[in-house]
């Protein structure tokens, strides 16, 4: 499997046959959209900064809610939760996805702005790779993102949803949230390539993916 980041909440997730893209954002956003193929995408929920799948080449299955789903042999498990601390009052409702490929679990929050239930914590299992909002304002904050961590528990933690330079949208830096969790100087890479046998679930490594353009 390799990943890419694309800035905000967009990742690309290859496996061997299959292309996934997770909360494409439009250009609004002040960072280029990702317009190339897609054979799956998820959509957090219905924002400008997450829901762009018009710029996605190829015909796409598209997720937008929760539910059970099988594509291409890829599982993939939404759940609700909420965009705010006040059962989604203010932001409304959140989408979080669980995707199963290559014997692997990623987690993909979405726009959390919640404290998880323990009920919903056991619900997504074991997790193998998390990607985390930790830019605070409208979701979690590094704090609280390093709370859920230790509660979830993953082998690989990927940080979004933070304060780029480009970016419009006024967010918190990632510093904050590596500040809580005790690390420095930690280099960004440009993708992240794992196969199963790569994972140590005790290990709860942090990666920071750099922007892909």
């Amino acid at each position: 499997m390799i990943i890419t980041w694309y800035g905000h909440s967009c990742f690309k997730i290859n496996t061997k046959d299959v292309t996934i893209i997770t909360d494409p954002f439009d250009k609004k956003i002040g960072i280029k959209p990702y317009f190339g193929a897609a054979d799956i995408v998820t959509v957090s929920h219905e924002h400008y900064d997450h829901n762009n799948v018009e710029s996605l080449k190829g015909d796409p299955f598209i997720i937008r809610t929760p539910g059970e789903f099988e594509t291409k042999n890829i599982f993939i498990y939404g759940f609700r939760s909420f965009h705010d601390n006040k059962n989604g009052a203010e932001r409304g409702v959140n989408t979080i996805y669980l995707i199963e490929a290559e014997d692997m679990r990623v987690c993909h929050l979405g726009d959390l702005g919640e404290r998880l239930s323990d009920k919903m914590i056991e619900k997504l299992g074991q997790v193998d790779i998390l990607m985390i909002p930790v830019g605070g304002v409208y979701t979690l904050d590094g704090k609280e993102a390093d709370e859920l961590i230790d509660r979830i528990e993953p082998s690989i933690i990927l940080p979004m949803h933070y304060k780029t330079p480009s970016l419009t949208i006024d967010l918190e830096s990632l510093d904050k949230f590596l500040s809580v969790r005790g690390i420095k100087n930690l280099a960004a890479v440009d993708h992240l390539t794992i196969k199963k046998k790569e994972l140590n679930p005790e290990e709860n490594k942090v990666v920071i993916l750099e922007a892909a353009h």
